[in-house]
């Protein structure tokens, strides 16, 4: 059954959307940055509490509960969750989605193409950015896209225990990532900034996209520590051997965003069907089985 992310474009949706053509998208997203680094006491307490306000952030889910205790609202956005209140789900072939966030789309890649909303789909070499050796390993793979609103948990974990290979910056546009914006601007997901990490698994290669937004000021890994800013005009790409080549346990943290954004998993061909109750507009927590 379609649901309000597969809705047709409507004329409304490409009116909302075309002010994203025009404005400064890296500049803004700069300053974002900036002010959500802002150690003003006014200020950040201010913004915190309109932040949870505004979409019902769930703050008893947090390690630190005292709003004061933030030197930032960067770091209430990116805080930390209380242990256990995200049990990752048991089994060496179980897959856990990495993230708190609603499922954008969810399913098989089919002859090197995505979808990315009703009547769009867009190819995983586009994704990858042209690398088509690393592409052909997910033909007939199983993709997921998960979209995190500002309300939820910013940390991304580890789907499943991967040893890292490569990681890959690709400079793009910053639109939003909303359901609207992914089902009215063509090859979204591959016209974004995005950050592309390269695990082995013992189901074979695993691919984690981090997907750059409008005021998603930041996105860090944990080997690396922060990728954007500095927006960059050229792919960068790091190879990880020997004692760089760290092995990430399944649902160990190994990434973050600021503000809201997406993560495109490509899960090896080897792993276990997506359940079939999972569709577009699931919900998920972070360490949920998704498989």
């Amino acid at each position: 059954m379609d649901n309000k992310n597969d809705l047709e474009v409507t004329l409304w949706d490409r009116l909302v959307t075309l002010p994203q053509y025009l404005i400064p998208q890296h500049a803004l997203s700069l300053l974002m940055h900036k002010l959500t680094r802002s150690e003003l006491t006014w200020f950040k307490n201010s913004f915190t509490r309109f932040i949870i306000k505004k979409y019902k952030v769930n703050v008893a889910e947090a390690k630190i509960t005292d709003l004061a205790a933030y030197p930032s609202f960067n770091a209430f956005f990116t805080r930390q969750l209380r242990e256990a209140v995200r049990p990752v789900a048991k089994g060496d072939d179980i897959v856990v989605s990495p993230v708190d966030g609603a499922i954008s789309q969810i399913g098989q890649i089919k002859q090197g193409q995505i979808i990315q909303a009703k009547g769009r789909q867009y190819s995983v070499m586009e994704l990858l950015a042209g690398d088509q050796q690393l592409a052909q390993q997910f033909d007939q793979s199983q993709f997921a896209t998960i979209y995190l609103s500002p309300r939820d948990y910013h940390r991304i974990h580890m789907p499943l225990t991967g040893k890292l290979k490569s990681m890959s910056y690709i400079p793009g546009k910053l639109f939003s990532v909303s359901p609207r914006t992914a089902r009215t601007v063509p090859n979204l997901f591959a016209r974004n900034e995005r950050v592309v990490t390269v695990f082995e698994t013992e189901f074979g290669p695993m691919v984690l996209v981090l997907v750059g937004a409008i005021f998603v000021g930041s996105m860090e890994t944990v080997w690396q520590g922060q990728i954007t800013p500095a927006y960059g005009k050229k792919v960068e790409h790091w190879a990880y051997q020997d004692e760089q080549a760290i092995t990430i346990q399944k649902g160990e943290e190994m990434g973050r965003f600021n503000m809201g954004s997406t993560v495109v998993m490509l899960m090896p061909q080897q792993c276990k069907q997506f359940l079939a109750d999972f569709n577009a507009g699931s919900t998920v927590n972070m360490g949920q089985a998704i498989t």
